[in-house]
């Protein structure tokens, strides 16, 4: 059994829809250790968000997994029941789930929402619980008064707060934020990328970073995964991945990015992601790459280690 905390191997989570079945995550394999913080980026659609939910058991209907292992700190997610798995999510994983808006609640009070997991988890008292919820919300920046409010007393910033101090709680080895700063303005990101910098430093916790915006994992993540069309097409060290890109894919996705220095022109990739019902064969990056081989149009290409711990699935590396 490996030492890692997470150990993700050959997972597959399809959506079996009366249109086909369309693959969301399909064949994803990585490690994560403790303490470490991975970033996930691709575009829209690319399994991004559903990789986050398969890590936790909540795929949503009519999704489901069909393949491979979860294993986190010795406990293979994909084999757990309903009940068992409740024992795990916030207690070794949680999430702070994209658009803290539609997360929480609107009829409960922050207070009911954050003292529940301590009540059922840990067996506190109500009292007990808000006490601990209210020195959560200190810690995050928020007063203890916000215990009393409801969601919609709170700002966008605010609510995302109450979130991240939600998915803390039971200080789980494991966080996940599925795009946390989605519809903040760039002040209210700021602030909240300088306070999962901090959670970083003082928690030490794992942290899976979901997100578009590669310049916000540039900030946190000591890993770079880059995903498309369900797959992990790039995972290494991040100043390897955004120093020396190696598919052409991150490449494009870089090249996007405005600098402040530096006279690299903006560019953009050309085409759209395509239908997960019936992707197509070989590389399913090739009808966009402007490298595309024949191979990449009928074989899928093997994962290859371009430098030490910095993998890509790309045939230009595996014919070298």
């Amino acid at each position: 059994m490996s030492s890692a905390l997470l150990n993700v191997n050959d997972l597959r989570i399809y959506y079996y829809t009366l249109t086909g079945v369309v693959r969301g995550v399909d064949g994803v394999s990585f490690q994560l250790q403790d303490g470490e913080v991975l970033g996930i980026a691709g575009e829209s659609g690319c399994g991004k968000s559903t990789l986050g939910y398969g890590l936790l058991g909540l795929i949503p209907p009519p999704g489901r997994i069909a393949g491979g292992s979860v294993v986190l700190d010795g406990i293979d997610i994909t084999k757990l029941k309903p009940a068992e798995l409740r024992k795990v999510r916030w207690a070794k994983v949680s999430m702070v789930f994209q658009g803290a808006m539609n997360a929480l609640n609107p009829v409960y009070t922050v207070g009911h929402q954050l003292a529940e997991p301590l009540v059922i988890h840990k067996g506190m008292s109500v009292k007990e619980a808000l006490e601990v919820a209210g020195e959560m919300l200190k810690r995050v920046g928020l007063g203890p008064e916000v215990l009393g409010r409801y969601p919609h007393e709170l700002s966008g910033g605010m609510k995302q707060r109450v979130m991240i101090a939600m998915a803390l709680l039971l200080k789980p080895r494991l966080v996940i934020a599925d795009e946390p700063t989605t519809a903040l303005d760039v002040v209210i990101q700021a602030q909240i990328m300088n306070l999962f910098k901090e959670i970083k430093q003082r928690e030490r916790n794992a942290m899976i970073f979901i997100t578009h915006d590669l310049s916000l994992i540039a900030e946190v993540a000591d890993k770079t995964a880059i995903m498309y069309a369900g797959k992990m097409v790039e995972l290494g060290p991040s100043d390897n991945v955004f120093n020396n890109p190696a598919h052409p894919y991150t490449q494009g996705l870089l090249r996007s990015i405005p600098r402040l220095r530096g006279k690299e022109k903006i560019t953009w990739i050309p085409g759209v992601p395509p239908d997960l019902r019936a992707p197509p064969p070989g590389c399913r990056f090739h009808p966009r790459c402007p490298y595309a081989m024949d191979v990449c149009r009928s074989e899928e290409p093997p994962t290859v280690e371009v430098e030490k711990g910095h993998t890509v699935s790309c045939w230009l590396y595996a014919k070298r």
